[in-house]
């Protein structure tokens, strides 16, 4: 390791964790349909779970509505199935080649409590963030205690992570908001 490796494995990780609060934040309903709402569903096929966007074309043909095409028609029973036990709380309608899913008006109970949820989601990113960053500390300190890196270099390094995190944690906090707006506005 060293000061380079630390600081592109740090921001490598620090990525991923905004990857995954984006990937949550898709799935989560707002008022209008979205195919990021269940294309990360797992759908059992042939005994393994995959996701739906990998075995099904999903789209938005109306503001409340969405249509769900499998590849494989045999597999719409499976992808109806998931669907049930998400807790979506949306019944799928099945003609045997496509589900159409009607998506019932979000009530300002619901929005409220979605808007916390994304909150504490964002609230779990910048956790996750923090921990990458006291990690990237440990190796820095570590390079040091091994004289692989001097005292200014150390705190080079340190500093530079800490930038990394407030950039990251920026990018969180703008997601936050956009989230937080779409699911309160009507």
């Amino acid at each position: 390791m060293d000061y380079d490796t630390i600081l592109l494995d740090t921001e490598e990780r620090m990525d991923k964790a905004l990857d995954v609060l984006k990937d949550k934040y898709r799935g989560m309903r707002t008022g209008r349909a979205n195919p990021g709402l269940v294309e990360s569903l797992r759908v059992d096929y042939y005994g393994s779970p995959t996701p739906l966007k990998q075995i099904a074309n999903i789209s938005a043909p109306e503001a409340d509505q969405l249509l769900i095409k499998a590849f494989d028609p045999s597999a719409l029973g499976e992808i109806e199935k998931s669907i049930l036990k998400s807790d979506l709380g949306i019944n799928p309608q099945n003609d045997g080649k496509i589900l159409r899913l009607i998506l019932p008006p979000l009530s300002q109970e619901r929005r409220q409590q979605l808007a916390s949820f994304a909150k504490e989601t964002a609230e779990e990113s910048r956790i996750a963030l923090r921990n990458v960053r006291r990690d990237a500390n440990r190796q820095a300190d570590q390079l040091h205690k091994d004289k692989k890196l001097s005292e200014d270099e150390n705190k080079d390094l340190k500093n530079e992570i800490q930038k990394l995190l407030k950039s990251i944690e920026g990018k969180v906090s703008e997601l936050l908001k956009d989230k937080t707006e779409d699911l309160t506005t009507m």
